[in-house]
């Protein structure tokens, strides 16, 4: 298997934490320090985590940066985080805390040249855009406004400026364990073969993960299936050794 699995956690109140659809009322807690969260995972091969901060995505600033110091200096996982980053400052945060990557979704919706401007700045490989879509459009501020712009439209805006990485998340699949769109990603993956479309929302089995691969895509972001065991850490373990 070619695809990298990219575990998820989401934090809320410092707090390992998953919603259902992106609805904060349907929240369940996993682990109180994603700490143990996520050296469980490195123990596993794991290499990336996907850290979004909740907190920060609905009052449009980090918020659990603190979360992010302690995992980034306690574990050798590349983090990449998101969650109300809205400003340099923000941004510059965020990498001070040691975060790899940084993945910013309303930012390159509302306010698209400043976000071009960080691509010119801090390089293509530490930004990534995040691409929430519900009912075929992106989703923005903490996934609770829509805009008008398609997933396409949106990649489109940045992939000539040499944009890396974008992480497109199907809202109404998230925490659903239903399966992912493989064909809706496929098709996002040839039209920009330079970007790299990570998939998330929906991963329920190993055998979601596999059609995936099957299809072509490079990264697959896992966060339920994970912590209800759908998923085990020893399967984990397993498919990274055979890759």
């Amino acid at each position: 298997m070619k695809i990298e699995i990219i575990p998820a956690t989401d934090i809320i109140g410092g707090a390992c934490v998953r919603l259902t659809q992106g609805d904060y009322g349907r929240r369940t807690t996993y682990y109180s320090d994603p700490l143990e969260a996520a050296l469980r995972f490195e123990e596993t091969g794991i290499r990336r985590l996907h850290m979004v901060d909740l907190d920060g995505a609905k009052a449009a600033q980090p918020r659990n940066l603190a979360v992010l110091e302690r995992i980034a200096s306690k574990t050798a996982l590349e983090v990449q985080y998101g969650g109300g980053i809205k400003s340099t400052e923000a941004l510059r945060s965020v990498f001070d805390a040691g975060a790899r990557r940084a993945i910013c979704g309303s930012v390159a919706v509302r306010r698209p040249e400043l976000f071009a401007g960080w691509l010119a700045e801090f390089g293509p490989g530490k930004l990534i855009l995040g691409a929430d879509i519900r009912d075929g459009k992106a989703a923005v501020q903490g996934w609770t406004e829509a805009s008008e712009l398609s997933a396409q439209e949106l990649i489109a805006q940045f992939a000539p400026q040499g944009l890396a990485q974008v992480i497109c998340t199907d809202i109404a699949r998230d925490g659903m364990l239903c399966g992912a769109s493989a064909e809706f990603y496929a098709a996002l993956q040839g039209e920009f073969p330079g970007v790299e479309i990570t998939v998330s929302g929906g991963i329920g089995s190993m055998a979601d993960i596999e059609a995936l691969d099957g299809a072509g895509l490079r990264s697959v972001i896992v966060g339920k299936a994970l912590y209800e065991e759908r998923i085990t850490l020893e399967e984990l373990k397993r498919c990274l050794q055979n890759a």
